[in-house]
């Protein structure tokens, strides 16, 4: 099969500390793909590496099955987009999208096609005579993205450009993002630390750690089904509930225990045995947790509400459950008072368990 993108044993060390080792990496042509992690996790240096503003130590990239591992970046074939807007402030937003096309010698019809075609897709044709100094922080974001795509390069490179925005405008300009992959169908490799951006723009994630890539998967099966804990815990607002314990057998089947509770894994789908005595982690999300009226049937327990927090659609309640504490997503029709005792139940098919020992999912 050939990629788009691949990276081969990819290293990069500064001095003695090492930031990527033996990375592998292939991404499908036409494919967006996001680079996930906190900060210091590898992935803007991944980017880096992919651009040629950055030299590998060790490893290979190729890019349309060309080694382009010691080329500049100029001659990649890639059109980037970085978190600072970086346009010149003297020139006007036709004169940013055309300069780099000028300096490469571009036809001059060339040139306005490609700088007409970029402004109508991203619908700033209104401000193509302002300097950057009259423009949104918004509006210059879309320029930054117009600036790579009159490029017509086979990939782009995303560096956090949402993150100098206020919410409303990540969320506009995502959704414009997300549209202007799916028109132009080119490969777009897109390097945030929110998982929102991650979840929905996103063919396939990578969740990054340490220089490491701990899953490379589709939205939903990173959210469904994580590899290992480190995955749980960080996709997901609020956060998935964990629960150490471990497995004990119970009524001729399997079931988890912690501090005197016990929850039936009958529900649980795992190609593993599941061996009595063993510790693990149970994961819970918290909209899997039913309560009161929305359980329907199976293992009920009691808690009592600690803390409510209404968040307008939902309504999020901190429970105690013997020395635990949950967090569960109900609609934001329902209120409960603090102290108040609840039934809840648990959608067992939709929780994750982990070995205690090397945190990998069971």
């Amino acid at each position: 099969m050939t990629y788009s993108v691949s990276i081969q044993e990819l290293s990069l060390s500064f001095g003695a500390v090492t930031v990527l080792e033996n990375l592998n990496l292939d991404i499908h042509e036409g494919e967006f793909l996001v680079l996930l992690g906190s900060s210091g996790c590898g992935k803007s240096t991944l980017l880096n590496c992919i651009a040629g503003l950055l030299e590998p130590t060790d490893g290979q990239i190729f890019i349309k099955e060309r080694n382009v591992t010691w080329e500049e970046p100029k001659d990649r074939g890639i059109g980037m987009v970085f978190q600072s807007y970086a346009l010149y402030p003297q020139m006007t937003v036709e004169k940013n999208l055309s300069f780099g096309l000028q300096v490469a010698k571009v036809p001059q019809a060339e040139i306005d096609r490609r700088v007409a075609r970029a402004a109508e897709i991203l619908q700033i044709q209104p401000l193509l005579k302002r300097k950057p100094s009259a423009l949104s922080g918004g509006q210059r974001q879309r320029v930054a993205i117009g600036r790579a795509l009159v490029r017509d390069v086979d990939v782009f490179l995303f560096d956090e450009p949402l993150s100098n925005l206020d919410a409303k405008l990540r969320s506009e300009l995502r959704v414009e993002i997300k549209r202007l992959h799916q028109s132009l169908k080119n490969t777009m490799i897109y390097v945030t630390h929110d998982q929102i951006e991650a979840l929905t723009l996103a063919d396939r994630i990578a969740i990054m750690k340490s220089g490491v890539i701990q899953q490379l998967d589709d939205p939903i099966a990173i959210y469904n089904r994580p590899k290992n804990l480190f995955v749980a815990g960080f996709i997901g607002s609020p956060s998935m509930n964990f629960l150490r314990g471990e497995l004990v057998e119970k009524d001729g089947g399997t079931a988890f225990v912690t501090n005197g509770v016990s929850f039936s894994l009958s529900g649980y789908q795992t190609s593993e045995p599941l061996a009595a005595g063993r510790p693990v982690i149970l994961g819970i999300r918290p909209e899997h947790i039913r309560v009161d009226e929305q359980i329907s049937g199976g293992e009920v327990h009691e808690a009592i509400v600690d803390i409510e927090e209404p968040m307008g659609a939902d309504n999020l309640l901190w429970l105690k459950l013997a020395d635990h504490t949950l967090s569960v997503r109900i609609g934001g029709h329902r209120r409960y008072s603090p102290g108040s005792k609840v039934r809840l139940g648990v959608d067992m098919s939709m929780a994750s368990l982990f070995d205690a020992a090397t945190e990998n999912r069971i």
